[in-house]
């Protein structure tokens, strides 16, 4: 918010005006210190004093450029000052000035930008460091206080759309150094043009003033005109510069020339000289916008250090005002080498002008544009990192599935196809009934009774979610018996359980046992991530290890065709090898072995699951598996035909199950939960197990049914560059808050509609939570954005 404090002495008052918004104001009188002028002049003179050597003033004193001085110079100095500003301070904090002080502090009380205050006196008030006035520390907030001009004018300025161009006068140097000026300007030259006009010995002054004024004049223009040498104050011509030895020019004689140069884009003046008073009251009459000098005579080691850093901020594209700002502050923290050195910079700048700033000219310019801001790239940083995290990204797909449930169920979306997996849970029932105790390794004759029930029923394809690495010498023939009846008489499929080793080897079926052989049936790995599809192998085939549920998948489409290979007991062929030969030679019947990204695979060795199918729990498991217990098959006089269907044998939440004790029984996802409320599935208090896993592993490769999840990391970045493009092409159109709180609900809530639909229709999982997080940093208020701009430099 911006504030405008009009100060005027009438004898030993001062009337302070302070006016905001609309014309808004307030106003109070106050006395004036009887000693304040008397105690500045004491701190001039010991400033004066201290540094009597090397001045950028018109008159120089004898060469010498060391700071040096007596240390009782110094002890006068600081203490001058201590003085001066305490008497000051306590002038300003005076309860008369209350009222104003508060209503300054109050506007960030809705906005977090830096107040700017805008302060215009008299002559002999305007001598006084109202930029050391510490306004923000009584009310807790931040004010930036820049000055103004009573004869202040404005006029049209040509914006030019090309790099910066600065005009740099190094004027007299007799008894200073400018050099170093020159190479401190030299450091913008990567990102700005800069044109030196300076004095050559035996020039005459006409030359050297006519080569200024046609400089000042160039149809092309200037950003920034700079002047570094001595200078002083005049009453009748504005100011006086040095650009030679004995050689003054006026700011009066030039008056014109620079009314040109603002009319062809001249936004801001640097005068790194002494006493610029008069210099800045005129350049602002003339209707130049922005002015930055120094008060009072400035010494040419703190006018170089000042330099350097005002360049540097500039180099760092922060406006003209943070520049001051931050090489201020800096003076004042070398206040031990250059004491009151901090009190002397002033900017003059017309309160309805943005701060000029340097800005990227290229393709500089361009990516400056696009790029974070310090708040957003932290932001984001975290964000990203999130989205990396493995448990943080399965939590959000659990809620993501959970809300594509709802919707679902909501547009009413649901496959219409009946289940295709019968699962038959051995569960804690069946053990009951058919008195085991010890399920681990599961008892080979029950196993029997349950594949000659299933071949009994016609079925067809059986996968066993068991693993036979264990032997039962008394138990084991009768199941080997029974697969090998069943292999003989009717062609069936048995496909048995294992695991992956990490040289990609299987473990599953262990010869010893003697149940099944590798000639007629077939093994698969069934260990794989909650949530998402097993992938196949990277090879050409499954020769070596295979996902259990594309097995069976493949088993189930090939069974009825006449030409496919059949399990047989006489075959001296590996089944399994045979297997993925034919579905390689039958691409225009059978689906080729889905092969995903190698993306997929370089992120599984980064711990991330990038672009890999996941298991879809937006489907009922009702539509994917007929959920049946062993002990109810066993029981039933005969259960519907099996025929067509794909029959799953596998564990039913029984502590005891899995590799280790337990690991086969999981969480329940928020998906399914759903379901089981809403459809009244599974009432019982058992996990979600292994085998409904595979269940909807089988059901997606016999539907061809894949859903592709974009990554996190992917969908975030996507949507940075998205938000970024539309907030720049809106930038130049001014929006109220409340309308970009508007625009973002609504490209929220769309792109939530978005997403929804297109995992049904088109198989993809877009991320919701982390891109709308990403849109909400990229389009917050400009007010916000403002601030941390702002904020980047702030007086201490």
């Amino acid at each position: 918010m911006k504030f405008q404090l009009e100060i005027q002495q009438i004898a030993n008052t001062c009337l302070f005006k302070l006016i905001w918004g609309k014309g808004q104001q307030i106003s109070t009188m106050i006395s004036v210190p009887h000693n304040l002028f008397e105690l500045y002049q004491t701190w001039q003179q010991a400033y004066l004093s201290f540094y009597q050597h090397s001045l950028r003033a018109r008159v120089p004193k004898p060469k010498s450029d060391r700071l040096t001085l007596p240390q009782d110079w110094h002890r006068h100095l600081v203490q001058a000052e201590a003085q001066f500003l305490s008497s000051f301070h306590r002038w300003l904090r005076q309860a008369e000035l209350y009222e104003i002080r508060a209503k300054i502090a109050s506007g960030n009380s809705r906005d977090a930008v830096p107040i700017t205050l805008f302060i215009t006196c008299s002559e002999k008030l305007a001598r006084l460091p109202w930029e050391s006035w510490e306004l923000g520390a009584e009310f807790d907030s931040t004010v930036i206080i820049a000055r103004s001009s009573s004869n202040i004018n404005h006029y049209p300025t040509a914006k030019r759309t090309r790099k910066p161009r600065i005009l740099a006068v190094l004027g007299d140097d007799t008894a200073i150094d400018l050099n170093s000026d020159r190479q401190t300007l030299n450091t913008l030259s990567s990102l700005a043009e800069i044109e030196f006009v300076t004095w050559q010995a035996g020039q005459p002054a006409d030359l050297i003033k006519q080569q200024i004024r046609q400089a000042l004049t160039e149809e092309q223009g200037w950003e920034i005109l700079f002047f570094a040498g001595h200078s002083c104050e005049t009453t009748i011509t504005g100011g006086e510069i040095a650009i030679a030895p004995q050689i003054a020019l006026s700011i009066s004689e030039i008056a014109a020339d620079l009314r040109t140069a603002q009319a062809n884009g001249l936004q801001f003046a640097l005068f790194n000289s002494c006493s610029g008073l008069s210099i800045a009251n005129s350049l602002i009459g003339l209707g130049l916008s922005q002015v930055a000098v120094m008060r009072e005579p400035i010494h040419n080691k703190v006018a170089q250090v000042f330099l350097t850093q005002f360049v540097r901020a500039l180099a760092d594209y922060q406006d003209v005002h943070q520049a001051l700002v931050r090489a201020r502050t800096y003076l004042k923290q070398q206040n031990l080498t250059h004491p009151s050195a901090a009190l002397i910079p002033s900017l003059f700048c017309h309160p309805d002008t943005p701060p000029y700033r340097i800005e990227p000219w290229g393709w500089r310019r361009q990516l400056t544009k696009w790029l974070p801001s310090r708040y957003e790239a932290i932001a984001v940083g975290a964000l990203c990192f999130l989205s990396l995290v493995p448990a943080v990204e399965n939590y959000l797909l659990d809620q993501r599935t959970l809300v594509q449930s709802i919707y679902r169920d909501a547009t009413e979306q649901l496959p219409t196809t009946a289940a295709p997996v019968t699962l038959i849970h051995i569960d804690e029932q069946s053990l009951r009934e058919a008195e085991i105790e010890r399920p681990v390794p599961m008892d080979r004759r029950y196993l029997a009774s349950l594949v000659d029930r299933l071949v009994a029923q016609d079925a067809e394809v059986i996968g066993i979610d068991y693993l036979f690495d264990r032997t039962q010498p008394e138990r084991d023939p009768l199941l080997a018996g029974a697969i090998a009846n069943a292999v003989e008489s009717e062609q069936t499929w048995f496909i048995f359980g294992a695991y992956k080793l990490s040289d990609e080897r299987e473990v599953g079926v262990t010869p010893e046992t003697k149940i099944g052989d590798p000639n007629w049936t077939l093994q698969g790995y069934v260990d794989s991530l909650p949530g998402y599809m097993s992938l196949l192998p990277r090879s050409s085939d499954c020769t070596q290890v295979c996902p259990f549920a594309y097995l069976l998948a493949t088993a189930r489409q090939i069974a009825a065709e006449p030409a496919a290979p059949k399990p047989q007991i006489t075959s001296q062929t590996n089944l399994r090898r045979s297997l993925t030969d034919y579905v390689q030679r039958q691409p225009e019947v059978l689906r080729q072995p889905k092969h995903f990204s190698g993306i997929t695979t370089i992120g599984q060795y980064l711990g991330q699951q990038w672009w890999r199918p996941i298991q879809d729990f937006s489907i009922p498991p009702d539509l994917v598996y007929d959920r049946l217990s062993a002990s109810i098959l066993l029981g039933s006089p005969r259960e519907p035909n099996l025929a067509q269907q794909t029959v799953i044998i596998g564990a039913g939440g029984y502590p005891e199950a899995g590799l280790t004790t337990g690991s086969d029984n999981f969480a329940t996802p928020q998906a399914i939960a759903y379901w089981q409320t809403r459809r009244g599935l599974k009432s019982d208090e058992t996990p979600f197990t292994g085998a409904e896993f595979l269940a909807y592993m089988t059901h997606h490769w016999l539907q061809n049914h894949f859903v592709i999840p974009i990554p996190q990391l992917v969908a975030l970045l996507m949507v940075l560059i998205i938000s970024r493009g539309i907030k720049l092409h809106l930038s130049n159109k001014q929006f109220p808050s409340r309308w970009w709180l508007i625009l973002l609900t609504g490209i929220l809530t769309i792109y939530g509609l978005v997403v929804l639909q297109l995992y049904i229709s088109a198989s993809v999982l877009l991320p919701w939570l982390f891109p709308s997080l990403a849109s909400l940093l990229v389009f917050q208020p400009q007010r916000q954005r403002a601030s941390e701009k702002q904020s980047r430099s702030r007086i201490s």
